[in-house]
């Protein structure tokens, strides 16, 4: 698969995580967070894992590697913050940072 292909394909699971992120989110925060906000949580995310070495962790005896997703909100809120995209509540990103974790639970990824 060409680099081109590869982006394109990212593209389209970061839409199909948006979309399932706006169906996951209670009712009073459907309408807070804009998709480019979204893709913007998505970015941060993935940089978290990366920079974190969530990805290099050993798995524990059951094959589960534990993921601190506190953690994973504070870096987006301090990442937001110093980005100049705005404050935003740990626990309203909370519920982005499960929404982005059950989809990778639909695709049979485990967390």
């Amino acid at each position: 698969m060409g680099l081109e292909e590869d982006f394109f394909m990212a593209d389209a699971d970061d839409e199909k995580t948006v979309e399932f992120i706006k169906n996951y989110l209670p009712q009073e925060l459907k309408e807070k967070f804009v998709d480019d906000e979204l893709y913007y949580f998505i970015d941060l995310i993935d940089e978290f894992y990366a920079e974190s070495g969530v990805l290099d962790a050993d798995p524990d005896a059951d094959g589960y590697v534990v993921i601190d997703l506190e953690a994973i909100v504070d870096y987006i809120v301090k990442e937001a913050k110093s980005d100049g995209q705005g404050e935003y509540d740990p626990e309203e990103i909370l519920f982005v940072v499960q929404g982005e974790m059950e989809y990778g639970n639909s695709l049979g990824q485990v967390d």
